[in-house]
């Protein structure tokens, strides 16, 4: 079976860079995009089974993407949101899998992704 693949759309090019090492640690495949990327096409291109994204994503509305996302019928992508803020509650309103409040610990997103992708 293939590795999870999680597509990540992170501002904070440290916080990528460590993701990114965290997650292949644990066995997933995992693509960062640029924070300028239009993730809605890069979630249709890539089909991830989880996309990581932060809430405030340099010049776009992580909130927006997620409901394009999350109205998307050509994809079945679970969405766990991340933020500084406490945004919790409106993220899970508009179809996010799950939330992260950071800074959070390492083991926290790998549960909530192995939760996310038995959720696929």
């Amino acid at each position: 079976m293939a590795n999870p693949k999680i597509l990540l759309a992170e501002d904070d090019v440290t916080m990528v860079s460590l993701l990114k090492t965290l997650l292949k640690m644990e066995g997933f495949d995992v693509i960062a995009l640029s924070a300028d990327a239009d993730v809605s096409a890069a979630v249709r291109k890539e089909n991830p089974d989880v996309l990581l994204l932060d809430v405030h994503l340099g010049h776009q509305s992580g909130l927006d993407i997620l409901d394009s996302v999350t109205n998307s019928q050509d994809t079945n992508t679970r969405v766990v949101m991340s933020s500084g803020s406490n945004v919790k509650e409106e993220c899970m309103q508009r179809g996010a899998f799950g939330f992260l409040l950071k800074p959070y610990m390492p083991d926290e997103l790998i549960t909530v992704l192995k939760q996310a992708i038995k959720a696929v």
